[in-house]
């Protein structure tokens, strides 16, 4: 597997395609494999590449160190585009990935060329809640990471990653899972021992106007009411934004529903 080293790290991707470099960024329990379904679709129109974050597979992290953080990932990806040497990218961001991609965006704009973020983590500050209604309740997942670093610390790995799994992408969703993408889970299940300790700054509305590259927001049509929430408060302030509801999709709308999912990135891509 190819790497490309930033920041005194071997950061591990894949390829595919050639063209505008197309940067695909995974989230939570995940690595470059999340895409694996969008690299031939997304590859046959963009030089497409799925990175795997710091400490996750195929490195085999034990978890100790402090640099397992957002703030790390955010530099890192933003050497890994320097270091391409190919302009500006298109980056796509899920979840946390989500969260990363974004801050990329508001603090390196010269970096990015286009934006979709795809349910990303996170808190809105206040100034993006005005005018929102009321917000749905959060998931609390400081608490919910807490419990189940504990149960990997035990060994107890698949007890640790059902109810989180089931937390973040609704009821019974572990049990829906492929069992390929839970040994993608498995394989990165040690990252929340670094992820518990870490903080990330909420989405303040002089962050999104920060972003000047245009901006899809992606959500699932399943997934918890707090990720639409979210997307409210930044559809208010990004400066040039679509959004996107996949259908019969949960969080991973990327995994729920391929074909729909690729259909609105590359038609919002096309149109840029």
């Amino acid at each position: 597997m190819p790497a490309l080293r930033v920041n005194g790290y071997d950061m591990a991707f894949v390829e595919r395609g050639a063209g505008e470099p197309l940067l695909l960024v995974h989230g939570t329990l995940c690595d470059s494999r999340h895409w694996a379904g969008q690299m031939a679709p997304f590859g046959a129109h963009y030089r497409t590449i799925a990175v795997s974050l710091r400490h996750c597979w195929p490195e085999q992290w034990d978890g100790d160190g402090d640099d397992f953080t957002v703030q790390q990932h955010i530099a890192d990806i933003a050497s890994f585009i320097g270091e391409l040497k190919s302009g500006p990218v298109h980056l796509i961001g899920h979840s946390r990935g989500g969260h990363i991609a974004f801050r990329v965006a508001q603090n390196c704009p010269h970096l990015v060329r286009t934006l979709v973020l795809v349910e990303p983590g996170g808190a809105l500050a206040a100034d993006l809640e005005t005018g929102l209604g009321p917000a749905p309740p959060a998931i609390a997942l400081g608490p919910l990471y807490a419990r189940a670093a504990e149960r990997i610390r035990r060994g107890e790995i698949d007890e640790a990653l059902r109810p989180t799994i089931d937390v973040i992408a609704g009821p019974g969703a572990w049990d829906r899972t492929p069992e390929s993408v839970r040994d993608m889970f498995r394989d990165n299940a040690r990252t929340l021992l670094g992820q518990i300790k870490e903080s990330r700054a909420p989405f303040a509305r002089a962050d999104a106007k920060a972003i000047e590259a245009p901006t899809l927001l992606i959500a699932g049509e399943r997934s918890p009411a707090s990720f639409h929430h979210i997307l409210d408060g930044l559809e208010t302030a990004l400066k040039d934004v679509r959004r996107a509801v996949i259908p019969n999709a949960s969080h991973s709308s990327n995994l729920d529903n391929p074909r729909a999912f690729e259909r609105a990135v590359l038609a919002f891509l096309a149109g840029r």
